[in-house]
């Protein structure tokens, strides 16, 4: 048994899973009506009081045109029951969306004018939303509140704006300026999702916001497009088709939806492939079990602090995944696997070898770069520089597990962290130490 085995026994201290797992010191626990995210639990309370306010205040007065609004809450229903989940953990429902835009939009249906309020919209969006979820609440599915929150809040915010607007301008049908301003309103309420989502990442990811909001505004411009348009269209087209026109523009958005899905299921099948293939080391005996799940989170951590965008931070779970994959082709491995005790030319040797397996798949030409150069020192190895960021961050998510291992208590994560410290001047970036004491300090 190693040095850092035996040490690490007959210890008790919490397992770091994440990101935000573990801690270097004791803290007292959070009164329970505390939350380490608070936008998000201001986001859901309001949304959740305004959406039942205005259920109450519509079944107490009456429902206007009651069979249009059953029409376009079962569409929102069954949008919501076809929620899928995109690349970033982002929950959307194209359907619902468009669909619940389109009734916050409506001017007409054929016959004659609509006159219901904001909070009809809101109530009737609200409905259709929480009957669409509760099947996938009965199977153990529920959803992510944020985003359900955020689905309504973008309705109630066209809803508010626009139907005072109808009454005012004495809107009534198709015409250049209720289309203009339904597509302003459309492009204002994206703007502010956008943003709202931004600000719930950063809360709950702890990056910058400005990187945020970017990650944002990419990830939401294609599902924005195709959502806005169609919700624009859907209430142009019922105005001379009547609800016919509601079933015809469903149609494209979910051809829409269904490539959403299918992209969504690739990075998903993608990224498992990944982790089922950081899993060989394990297996193999070569390193601790847990171990390159371990320095994925913290990795992904100490990016987060740092302000790697999305895209970085994809590479780099690739990257801290696979990161030991070239132990493989050890004769015999090294002790409890701690590459951070092999000597500087084990470690590049292993470093090589793990780049060369990751260019086969001919695909991560980026993440063998970060891979290769993880064990490079901190100025670098011959003439190609300073190592990207992303070896840097895996150098020292590597090494300080290397050394803690799965049930290092909070002096021993004390103790190495303030060894990788005294090891900045020539080894490991002090930004990265520094935003990893970060990673560690929370709850």
């Amino acid at each position: 048994m190693t040095q850092r085995q035996s040490e690490g026994a007959h210890s008790s201290g919490p397992v770091l899973s994440g990101p935000e797992g573990g801690a270097l010191s004791h803290h007292r626990p959070r009164p329970i009506w505390r939350t380490s995210r608070p936008l998000r639990a201001v986001l859901v309370g309001a949304t959740g009081a305004g959406a039942l306010a205005a259920l109450v205040w519509t079944a107490a007065t009456g429902f206007v045109e009651p069979y249009v609004a059953l029409a376009f809450c079962l569409v929102v229903a069954a949008g919501e029951l076809a929620r899928i989940t995109l690349p970033g953990h982002r929950e959307v429902a194209p359907i619902a969306s468009a669909g619940a835009i389109s009734y916050a939009l409506l001017l007409s249906l054929g016959a004659g004018p609509l006159h219901h309020s904001a909070l009809q919209v809101v109530a009737v969006v609200a409905l259709g939303v929480a009957l669409g979820e509760l099947p996938h609440i009965a199977v153990g599915r529920g959803p992510r509140v944020e985003d359900v929150a955020r689905r309504v809040f973008a309705t109630a915010l066209v809803a508010v704006a626009f139907r005072p607007l109808v009454e005012r301008l004495d809107l009534s049908g198709p015409s250049v300026t209720a289309t203009l301003l339904m597509a302003t309103l459309v492009m204002f309420a994206w703007a502010v999702d956008s943003l709202t989502a931004a600000v719930l990442r950063a809360e709950r990811l702890r990056t910058r916001l400005a990187v945020a909001v970017r990650d944002e505004l990419r990830a939401q411009f294609a599902t924005g497009v195709a959502i806005g348009s169609s919700g624009v269209l859907i209430a142009l087209a019922c105005t001379v088709t009547g609800l016919a026109g509601l079933l015809v523009f469903i149609a494209p958005l979910l051809v829409s939806q269904v490539a959403f899905r299918r992209h969504a299921e690739v990075r998903r099948t993608y990224l498992e492939t990944v982790r089922a293939l950081s899993r060989v080391t394990e297996v193999g005996g070569y390193v601790e079990n847990g171990h390159s799940r371990r320095v994925s989170h913290l990795a992904h951590g100490i990016a987060c602090e740092l302000g790697l965008a999305e895209a970085e931070l994809l590479e780099l779970e690739y990257a801290a995944l696979m990161h030991d994959i070239g132990q493989l082709s050890l004769r015999e491995p090294i002790a409890a696997g701690a590459t951070v005790l092999a000597s500087p030319r084990e470690q590049r040797r292993i470093a090589e070898l793990g780049s060369a397996i990751i260019r086969e798949t001919g695909v991560l030409d980026n993440v063998a770069e970060t891979v290769r150069r993880q064990c490079e020192p901190l100025a670098g190895d011959g003439d190609e520089g300073v190592p990207p960021l992303g070896s840097r961050i895996i150098k020292v998510a590597n090494a300080f597990d290397d050394l803690v291992g799965e049930n290092g208590d909070a002096e021993r994560r004390t103790a190495v962290l303030e060894r990788l410290r005294m090891d900045t001047d020539s080894e490991y970036d002090p930004r990265v130490v520094d935003a990893l004491a970060t990673v560690l300090s929370r709850v």
